[in-house]
């Protein structure tokens, strides 16, 4: 099992921790609270110890097309080891272009079993990063049947959507106040609180809790799932969590002491444990 991290900050990278980083692109990647420019990407690859992924998860414009195949090849030369991918326009590209870097099906809600992962792999797809809104009953049977190579988000601030209107201007705008990048917003059914961040692609919504998976890394250990992925967004002390992480999976997820040590990330384990049902309202 190898451990993926996406960082919060271009000053570390946690590159000599991990076994792989999670670079956003600038201007292709939602979701992500800092991202990279190609020349920033490049320099990392010749330098990083460790694999590299690339994000690429923002709906493609036609507009959006030349540039994205220039960037593609020059990703093409370089030691990456995957792409994360949302929009088809990439897999279209990379089977165009027939470029050699592997692809990982990133489509959010949509990667929750194991027969279009297989149809994705036929394809020429290499991972998928699994839906958080499945169990880890469903996460473990998509690892057991199909052919592709499953990641699962683990510890986050998950991301729950994305929306390319300026929400949060606009909210403000409509009060007549300054502008903040970004905004709290309590949901009041589930007295659940949702942070609203906003860049010059739109705007990310993150639930603002984090999600402490690390009561199942060891379930996912024992299914052989080759990637686990930690956000760094909104976590303390990453550094001691990213290396006592590699140290648990290296002895073979036996240490308790581990999963106690961890529980002061909080108690909730988001969809890990929670069936998704749902019921015709009468």
């Amino acid at each position: 099992m190898k451990l993926l991290i996406e960082p919060s900050t271009k000053n570390n990278l946690y590159s000599d921790y991990v076994d792989g980083i999670i670079l956003p692109l600038e201007n292709y990647a939602v979701e992500s609270i800092i991202s990279f420019s190609l020349a920033e990407i490049k320099k990392i690859t010749k330098s990083s110890n460790c694999e590299v992924f690339i994000k690429i998860n923002k709906n493609i414009l036609n507009e959006d097309i030349d540039d994205l195949t220039s960037i593609l090849k020059e990703l093409d030369k370089l030691n990456i080891s995957g792409i994360f991918f949302y929009d088809l326009a990439v897999l279209e590209l990379k089977n165009e272009l027939k470029l050699k870097t592997d692809l990982v099906w990133n489509q959010t809600h949509m990667v929750n079993n194991y027969r279009t992962c297989d149809y994705y792999f036929k394809h020429g797809v290499k991972y998928a990063l699994l839906g958080k809104e499945i169990t880890l009953e469903e996460i473990i049977e998509i690892i057991n049947k199909s052919k592709i190579t499953s990641m699962v988000e683990v510890v986050s601030k998950p991301s729950v959507a994305f929306s390319k209107r300026k929400l949060v201007t606009n909210y403000y705008q409509d009060l007549g106040k300054s502008i903040n990048t970004d905004i709290t917003v309590r949901e009041k059914i589930t007295d659940t609180n949702y942070e609203f961040i906003e860049d010059s692609n739109g705007t990310s919504i993150f639930l603002d809790k984090i999600t402490n998976g690390t009561s199942v890394i060891k379930d996912l250990y024992e299914a052989n799932c080759q990637y686990i992925i930690f956000r760094e967004y909104g976590i303390d002390n990453f550094k001691d969590l990213v290396i006592d992480t590699k140290k648990y999976i290296k002895d073979k997820c036996i240490d308790d002491k581990y999963i106690i040590k961890y529980k002061k990330l909080g108690d909730s384990t988001n969809f890990f444990f929670k069936k998704t049902i749902y019921r015709v309202k009468k």
